[in-house]
């Protein structure tokens, strides 16, 4: 039997890119993205350079907030000190979800909120992390889930938000001494009755919840309550919406069209069951404008309830 010369390697090698292009020939898969997400995509609609953590398969973007000459007690805060936003992405099955932090000065709180509500994302805890703290900062923690690329363009939505500034309140001249605004009016907007003492018109509504098997409720400081003082032309709202936790973002997206500025978000208490996340939120404007506002955000609450 006649034998061949073993081919020389640079012949194997050609041969090799040759029968690679041929028709039907097997190709290589393509590499899938890390942990099943887009990184250069989420960092093209972010705006924001990200790492993976390869073990949990979790993207974070991260915006180190530079710009807030920020000192605490007199000491100059830097990023790493905890000034920085950020979004965190992981696949989900046929989805993704994102979880985020972000870093703000209390006039970009409200402008920021507006903001990830019209994306279509969550604003889950809003609070400071610091005392003493010049300018003051504000935390505020997002989430969502959907598809990687509407979530990213959440994020940048956010993020550039995170420029945009709220001009603070001109000073009122509100005196609760000389509140002379229709205690009556008030209550018809609100079909509620209120409690005009001080020069404060106070409205309490409890949410019922247990603690050790015990009930809890109004009685207790587990109620919304609300707080008007001034005029019927220059009036001041101020208050707590105690909600369940289903209820949150519509009480927020209600608050905010209405033009009230929600000014925390966090709990009162551990291990009450259902669980009840507080809102205090703050406006300034005529008496009649704020309770409509405050009755928009009581109905969405009912709804949200209900459903």
């Amino acid at each position: 039997m006649k034998t061949f010369a073993p081919l020389p390697a640079l012949v194997l090698a050609v041969l090799s890119v040759v029968l690679a292009v041929l028709p039907g020939a097997a190709q290589p898969a393509p590499t899938p993205p890390a942990g099943g997400l887009d990184t250069a995509l989420i960092e093209r609609l972010t705006g924001a350079k990200g790492a993976l953590d390869a073990a949990e398969g979790v993207f974070k973007v991260s915006v180190p907030r530079t710009d807030l000459g920020l000192e605490v007690a007199g000491v100059r805060m830097a990023p790493r000190l905890g000034l920085t936003s950020w979004a965190a992405f992981r696949r989900m099955g046929d989805h993704a979800m994102v979880m985020g932090d972000l870093v703000l000065r209390e006039e970009q709180v409200n402008p920021v909120m507006s903001a990830a509500l019209n994306a279509g994302l969550e604003v889950t805890a809003l609070h400071n992390h610091f005392l003493w703290d010049t300018p003051r900062v504000m935390f505020m923690h997002i989430g969502g889930h959907g598809p990687q690329d509407r979530l990213a363009t959440a994020v940048g939505t956010v993020f550039r938000a995170m420029q945009t500034t709220q001009t603070p309140p001109a000073k009122v001249d509100v005196d609760p001494a000389k509140t002379t605004l229709d205690p009556k009016a008030v209550e018809a907007i609100l079909h509620l009755k209120g409690d005009l003492k001080d020069g404060v018109l106070r409205f309490a509504v409890g949410k019922p919840s247990h603690m050790g098997g015990e009930a809890i409720g109004n009685a207790m400081g587990v109620n919304t309550w609300a707080a008007f003082a001034g005029t019927d032309a220059r009036a001041v709202l101020d208050g707590d919406f105690a909600m369940y936790a289903g209820e949150l973002q519509a009480v927020l997206k209600a608050l905010r069209a209405a033009g009230i500025d929600v000014v925390a978000i966090h709990s009162h208490m551990t291990e009450e069951e259902p669980r009840v996340v507080f809102l205090h939120y703050w406006g300034i404007g005529p008496a009649a404008q704020l309770a409509h506002g405050l009755k928009s955000a009581l109905d969405a609450q009912a709804a949200a309830t209900t459903r």
